[in-house]
């Protein structure tokens, strides 16, 4: 009988306990796992290259390219854990060619226009509120979408912080990321402070109650589904065609900032990013940045004829 159930859950307490993964992190390892599991039931060893290799040709006729790329970095990331730990008496994973051509998909970012005009219809949603209960919700709806473009923190972050995370006073926030990774941002708009202290006073006692920052109607934990729908209520409020998500504000913060000529490894610390190549996609996106390089500083312009 095969091993592999209980060197699965062994590794997932690792990765709870020692790596201090968050839940999200361990929920897509423990399907991953599982489908990996499922795939050799009648299997008696399954940790082997003849055996990796079939399912790896599997994903590929299943799932899309990044889909895959991820189930195989968790499936890797798993087998070096028993190697290391000498549960397998060699590493299969390392004899396999695992690298593919995977096309490159370039975030979607919005421009400063689009996103002026999302906060514009907030704050006027805000002033036209009937009722104090509704000016109170708006209150957090301003605030969260203030928070999500002021930092470009990913929404799991965002619904994670906790009321001693968050200094309004000082103006940063600190941030719980993945891999446990802790990074600080600073929050230097004015207008964002403000929505976010007024927020805070409003919710002073259900913040403390709760043990968030940002809670919703029930006094719980906002979740990360309201908050695509404070999105999604306030792009179609603002007549915006497009489908704004809170990783797309994240993409523009980034794109922005890159146009705005900030140092990309200073974008890298803000958003998070282990390696500075996540980073470098935006490189790509800033299509306005290029048009102004080409027109200020192209050595044809120099040239008069």
């Amino acid at each position: 009988m095969s091993q592999l159930p209980t060197q699965i859950n062994n590794y997932l307490t690792y990765c709870q306990f020692q790596k201090m993964l968050n839940e999200k992190t361990l929920k897509a390892y423990r399907i991953d796992l599982a489908q990996f599991a499922t795939f050799f039931t009648d299997e008696p060893e399954p940790l082997t290259k003849d055996c990796i290799c079939r399912y790896i040709q599997a994903l590929h006729s299943k799932y899309k390219p990044k889909t895959v790329k991820r189930k195989i970095a968790c499936l890797r990331a798993f087998v070096n854990y028993l190697d290391f730990d000498e549960q397998i008496p060699s590493n299969p994973i390392s004899k396999i060619n695992l690298e593919f051509r995977e096309p490159l998909t370039l975030p979607k970012a919005l421009p400063l226009s689009t996103i002026k005009k999302l906060l514009k219809t907030a704050y006027q949603s805000l002033e036209q509120q009937q009722t104090p209960h509704q000016h109170r919700i708006k209150l957090r709806d301003v605030a969260v979408l203030e928070l999500l473009f002021a930092t470009g923190l990913r929404v799991s972050e965002l619904c994670s912080i906790k009321p001693t995370e968050i200094d309004l006073k000082h103006g940063y926030v600190k941030v719980q990321g993945k891999g446990a990774r802790e990074r600080i941002i600073f929050i230097s708009n004015p207008d964002t402070l403000t929505a976010l202290r007024t927020y805070q006073k409003a919710y002073t006692q259900n913040i403390s109650d709760a043990g968030w920052f940002f809670i919703n109607r029930l006094g719980n934990r906002l979740s990360e589904q309201s908050v695509r729908g404070i999105i999604k209520a306030d792009t179609k409020l603002a007549k915006i065609p497009e489908h704004v998500t809170p990783h797309m504000l994240r993409h523009s913060f980034a794109t922005l900032m890159l146009e705005e000529d900030v140092d990309i490894r200073y974008i890298q610390n803000i958003l998070g990013h282990s390696s500075i190549s996540t980073t470098q996609i935006y490189t790509h996106v800033s299509l306005n940045k290029q048009k102004m390089i080409m027109r200020k500083k192209h050595p044809r312009n120099r040239i008069t004829l």
